[in-house]
């Protein structure tokens, strides 16, 4: 007399499920570190020191491989220079409330953190200030438009991101100094 059991295909799986569960929902072990990761917030501070387009700071916080657009407008000595919109390039140029040719500066900010802490910094440096006016013909009529003057450059350098301070100088003396810290 032999036993005979009958079991079904159902029942046969729920056995086999319950006995590979435990395996099946191990937990992956978790690394805790005091480090912070490179692509962590960085607080930059950017500074421009310059005779013809003004004096300009702030401090933003971005993370590597981002990049940040610093735009500061400000009142040239002797105050804004009256412009129309018929004056060449007047879509071109900074203006404020009244239409009047203001100064402005411009900064696009991209670093690049390495493992050691060391960013890699692509800077884009672009101003623009009116020097007097000067008088143009356009469509026929004799205007008297602002004589705006630019300057655009890029500049590419490293520095620590420990707070230490970098300061470059461009091509037309304006002073750039940039600092991080994480």
């Amino acid at each position: 007399m032999g036993l005979r059991f009958k079991l079904s295909a159902v029942s046969v799986v729920a056995s086999l499920a319950c006995a590979l569960a435990p395996a099946a929902h191990a937990a992956t072990p978790i690394t805790v570190t005091n480090q912070a990761a490179l692509d962590g917030p960085i607080r930059y501070t950017v500074r421009v020191t310059s005779k013809q387009f003004g004096n300009s700071q702030e401090t933003r916080t971005i993370r590597s491989g981002e990049s940040d657009d610093f735009t500061w407008k400000t009142v040239p000595p002797g105050g804004p220079v009256p412009a129309t919109d018929a004056c060449p390039n007047y879509a071109s140029l900074p203006v404020d409330s009244n239409g009047a040719m203001i100064r402005q500066t411009q900064i696009r900010f991209a670093p690049v953190v390495a493992a050691d802490g060391t960013a890699t910094v692509q800077l884009s440096f672009q101003a623009q200030t009116p020097h007097g006016v000067k008088t143009v013909t356009s469509g026929g009529k004799t205007l008297q438009c602002p004589n705006d003057v630019g300057v655009s450059q890029i500049v590419r350098f490293t520095m620590p991101v420990n707070g230490t301070t970098k300061t470059l100088t461009l091509t037309d003396g304006t002073q750039i100094a940039v600092s991080a810290k994480r």
